[in-house]
């Protein structure tokens, strides 16, 4: 009989409990609750095979396997710096053999930390452990509701400018004959493009954006936004980095599309930034049933949504706590490093430790 994703880990926790702890800790000591959930992820997501790199002359590279665990351990103990990281690694002595290193001597130097993240930042690593994550975990499974939204990221880095755009003069109405079309804005032209030409096609420079907050009143932040899906079981599914400016509804249609190869879902639960009709169909096309809230015209107002759909759709709030935990538990808050790749694979090892948090959550 072949077994579900959550019976496998329901399977590996509890082999954790029986052998894997004990073990460690007839060798190392007594381990925290933050070791435990540390030693479980290395093992979940199968870090020793971690490449190593090496390049051109000189001495050899570091093992960025046990750097990658490290940046791992940095997001589980929400650290704001690497240098926090190395005095952590060098006085913890369980932390620094749960890496990989035996001894304080052999933990790398801060720059070497600092070259390995570069160079970790230019793969897909990080988003590959989390698909294959996802996928195992929801094998055999059916999501009931996918959550989407975005959040702000500030960055320390300055906002990028935007070149002016020569804009054609046209004449009102109809134009005229042989005269080329106004071109199609980005959701328009989403659903009948590919997904790596989706996610090319989306902004990624550092600029400044503007959201309306809580108190009704603009709010503005340098730097970029998270766009991401989670499940109603709050266990990230996808996630998407753009410039802040970025408006939610165009990066719907890809997250949607990269969430579908993952899983299957049923509903997906939008606020009303991401009322479109091009989005509507889009997602219904997937077999997905929207629920987005109306949104008021001026030639009529809201409607209301229906009782059942209203009642599921408070679900979405779900996702805003996750988003907390994120920043709060995680390190999304202490964005310390400059460029897309790099904030983007920062936030990737807080989603990673988040994702494992949240699965062992549900088993145990």
């Amino acid at each position: 009989m072949q077994l579900s994703g959550s019976n496998l880990i329901r399977q590996f926790w509890n082999l954790c409990q029986r052998r894997l702890f004990p073990m460690m800790e007839e060798e190392l000591g007594p381990l925290s609750p933050k070791h435990q959930r540390l030693a479980s992820a290395f093992a979940l997501l199968d870090l020793k095979e971690a490449p190593t790199v090496r390049g051109g002359r000189g001495r050899p590279a570091r093992d960025r396997g046990a750097i990658l665990r490290a940046f791992l351990a940095k997001a589980c103990f929400n650290l704001a710096t690497t240098r926090q990281l190395l005095d952590l690694l060098r006085s913890d002595r369980l932390l620094r053999r749960l890496c990989g290193w035996e001894s304080a001597a052999q933990v790398p130097s801060e720059a070497v930390f600092s070259r390995a993240f570069a160079k970790l930042a230019q793969t897909t690593l990080l988003e590959e452990l989390h698909q294959t994550l996802v996928q195992q975990a929801f094998t055999g499974h059916l999501v009931g509701h996918v959550i989407r939204d975005a959040s702000a990221i500030p960055a320390r880095e300055k906002p990028a400018r935007k070149p002016k755009a020569a804009q054609p003069k046209r004449r009102r109405g109809r134009p005229r004959k042989g005269e080329p079309p106004a071109p199609k804005a980005r959701l328009e032209r989403q659903p009948g493009m590919s997904l790596p030409e989706m996610l090319a096609d989306l902004p990624q420079a550092c600029d400044r954006g503007v959201k309306i907050g809580s108190d009704g009143r603009p709010q503005s932040w340098v730097g970029y936004k998270l766009h991401w899906d989670i499940s109603d079981s709050q266990i990230p599914l996808s996630c998407l980095l753009t410039s802040a400016s970025t408006h939610d509804s165009q990066v719907a249609i890809p997250l949607a599309t990269l969430t579908a190869q993952r899983v299957t879902a049923c509903y997906e639960l939008m606020d009303a930034g991401y009322h479109s009709p091009h989005i509507q169909t889009y997602c219904e096309g997937l077999g997905h049933v929207v629920l987005i809230p109306d949104v008021a015209r001026q030639t009529k107002p809201a409607l209301p949504m229906e009782p059942a759909r209203q009642q599921r759709y408070q679900l979405r709030g779900s996702i805003e706590q996750l988003t907390g935990r994120l920043k709060d538990e995680f390190g999304g808050r202490f964005v310390r490093v400059r460029g897309h790749r790099k904030v983007f694979a920062h936030l990737m090892c807080g989603i990673l430790m988040l994702a494992v948090a949240q699965l062992l959550r549900l088993v145990t």
